[in-house]
């Protein structure tokens, strides 16, 4: 989408719910169920507002407006995906959007898949940086400097400050967060074993199908961002069973109540300036 196109899809939203947002969340594989049950929750069909509308089962497509301790929450139940066609610039237009509306502070999550040694299903895990081995980037092509600068800063693109909050806030609650390097590959067919000895040797914990364009996308127009993984099952060559979307789906719903407690506590928490 271009620079005036978002400002459009960001203005219907402000109009639709007549909120401030400070902090947006993509909601990723099996993790769409939070959110919906809060009070005053609005809920918004991502068509009805222009976003793209993901086509893989489990991935929703509906905006959630909800304040959640003081702070307007942006959540994103569904992502849209490279592998399913899609061009990079619609991959990044519900986080450019999130952004247009006023969040500064973007938290994406994921299910993804464990290499890293002590992980296991069910971990939650903090990124700390990210390999792009998709040979793609969403900032390829024309810049626009309303957007954001032709070449961006990536370091610390995890924000230490975030992670750091997000620890905190893991103890207070009583839910283990872990720490590891993300790997995407565009999928959609799992990485081979010999693929995944690759990503491991060259220092990644996990590895998954998005997040990493979202996230370069948000840190070029300036929000800070934070990234959780649900480790769903162990990468190929790893795991002793064969990898199935149906073993994402289970894990993620096993793991529901943590990653639940842990998002209420969290958001609240979280500002634009990184500071509880």
């Amino acid at each position: 989408m271009t620079y005036d196109q978002i400002q459009t899809v960001a203005s219907r939203i402000s109009q639709r719910t007549g909120r401030a947002h400070q902090v947006a969340l993509v909601l990723g594989s099996g993790l769409l169920d939070f959110g919906a049950d809060l009070p005053a929750a609005i809920g918004i069909a991502y068509s009805e507002v222009g976003l793209p509308v993901p086509s893989v089962e489990g991935h929703g497509g509906e905006l959630v407006s909800v304040e959640i301790g003081g702070v307007g929450c942006l959540l994103f139940r569904g992502r849209v995906h490279l592998y399913e066609g899609r061009s990079l610039a619609e991959v990044v237009t519900g986080v450019r959007v999130a952004i247009a509306v006023g969040c500064g502070v973007v938290v994406l999550t994921n299910a993804a898949g464990g290499l890293g040694e002590g992980l296991s299903p069910g971990d939650l895990v903090l990124i700390s940086d990210h390999l792009n081995l998709s040979g793609n980037n969403p900032l390829l092509g024309p810049n626009d400097p309303r957007l954001g600068p032709r070449f961006p800063d990536l370091t610390d693109l995890y924000d230490t400050e975030l992670r750091t909050i997000a620890g905190q806030v893991g103890e207070e609650v009583g839910v283990a967060l872990k720490g590891g390097v993300y790997a995407w590959l565009s999928g959609p067919s799992y990485e081979t074993p010999a693929e995944i000895q690759m990503v491991r040797s060259l220092g990644a914990d996990l590895v998954g199908m998005s997040t990493v364009p979202e996230a370069i996308a948000a840190r070029h127009m300036g929000a800070k961002v934070l990234g959780i993984s649900l480790v769903t099952n162990l990468a190929a060559g790893i795991s002793a069973v064969p990898l199935s979307h149906a073993e994402v789906t289970a894990t993620a719903a096993a793991s529901r109540d943590r990653f639940t407690r842990l998002l209420l506590a969290l958001l609240p928490r979280l500002r634009a300036d990184g500071r509880t």
